[in-house]
């Protein structure tokens, strides 16, 4: 009976268990669903969180991407554009660069007619206005194959005018050089001079042999310094630059020069300029251009002589011929003396009466009393203002 009352008692425990479990089960079961729906939720919040995180990031970096291509497109046209500027900048440096006088052609040179330089191109020069500069330079062209100058440059100013006496450049050999004497018919008896293209009063130059040519006494005296006197006068008065070019005219492989062409034009004003050829001849003498030889031609020896029928085999260039005074006449006798005022630079004879007397220099006057064939037997010409 005892074992009996504990089994029922064992038995009612078990059923009590077995219904509070009963009890308990549903309450927790939903606890746990609902705790298992909040934690799902809260995964899915965060993974939407993520692709929302990683969408923004991705398009970040397509914005930064697009950017960067936008900026190398930019900077692409940007580089095209200057390496177009810098080549068409380039394109006019090119162009201005190139010397100006190659629009001059020796076709249009008059044939010497006894004058020592003609105008060209309406004595107008063919410089650009981009070359128009206050900056001082010189430039001078490398000696060619033949050992030949090319064009002189220059831009003539105080800066680079002398300061100290003259040097010697008697060591220097031009292209189709000679030491030749004619005398009584040139000039200081020498045919060829030294004849600097940018003359020493302009620039300071000695010996420079890229600005040293063969040239003849007349071209030397009679054509270039005159402008080059004019030229340094201007600088010298004004202050003012001038830019300043000479170019030899070489004929094909010739070594002396037929003539050179000088320019000039003033930089801060337009009252100074000029653009003449001077000619390379000598009257009197025929010149072999290909090589520098020369011969008399006849026509110095007397003026009723008539010139030499033929000149030197060889002669690459019309031997320049003076003409005898057409505009006074001559006299006809050696024994009629008259008075002339000459000036010793320019070998020229006046009137004492005659304007351009007062601007021969003092050191360049002589007054002369004699026969007027005489002085031209000696060199001289007529003055063809006062017509002596």
């Amino acid at each position: 009976m005892k074992h009996i009352k504990r089994f029922l008692i064992f038995l009612f425990v078990l059923f009590v268990i077995g219904a509070i479990g009963n009890a308990i089960s549903p309450s927790d079961s939903g606890s746990a669903g609902a705790g298992t729906e909040t934690v799902q939720e809260a995964d899915k919040s965060e993974e939407k969180e993520e692709e929302e995180k990683e969408k923004k990031t991705t398009q970040a970096e397509e914005t930064a991407e697009a950017d960067k291509e936008a900026d190398a497109k930019t900077r692409t046209g940007t580089d095209a554009a200057r390496e177009k500027t810098a080549n068409s900048d380039a394109e006019q440096d090119a162009t201005a660069e190139q010397p100006a006088a190659a629009a001059f052609d020796l076709s249009q040179v008059p044939a010497y007619s006894g004058e020592p330089c003609a105008y060209i191109n309406n004595n107008v020069p063919y410089f650009a206005a981009s070359e128009l500069t206050t900056t001082a330079f010189e430039n001078y062209s490398n000696l060619d194959s033949f050992g030949r100058c090319g064009v002189a440059y220059a831009n003539v100013c105080k800066e680079i005018m002398p300061t100290e006496p003259r040097g010697t450049i008697g060591e220097v050999r031009p292209s189709g050089w000679h030491t030749v004497k004619y005398n009584g018919v040139v000039d200081g008896n020498y045919l060829y001079n030294r004849c600097h293209l940018i003359g020493y009063q302009l620039a300071g130059e000695n010996a420079n042999t890229k600005n040293l040519i063969t040239g003849t006494r007349y071209m030397n005296t009679q054509g270039m310094l005159p402008f080059e006197d004019d030229t340094a006068k201007y600088v010298e008065r004004t202050n003012h630059h001038v830019l300043y070019r000479v170019t030899p005219i070489f004929e094909g492989n010739n070594l002396v020069a037929s003539g050179v062409l000088m320019e000039a034009q003033s930089v801060e004003d337009n009252n100074f300029h000029f653009c003449v050829y001077c000619y390379n001849v000598q009257p009197g003498v025929a010149i072999n251009y290909a090589n520098g030889d020369s011969a008399l031609d006849g026509t110095m020896v007397a003026q009723a002589e008539e010139p030499a029928s033929s000149t030197p085999a060889q002669i690459t260039q019309p031997v320049a011929q003076q003409e005898p005074a057409a505009t006074a006449p001559a006299d006809t006798s050696n024994d009629v003396t008259s008075t002339y005022v000459l000036n010793a630079n320019t070998k020229k004879f006046h009137l004492p009466s005659c304007s351009s007397v007062s601007t021969i220099k003092a050191k360049n006057r002589k007054d002369y009393t004699g026969s007027r064939q005489n002085l031209i037997n000696q060199g001289y010409q007529p003055c063809k203002r006062c017509n002596p």
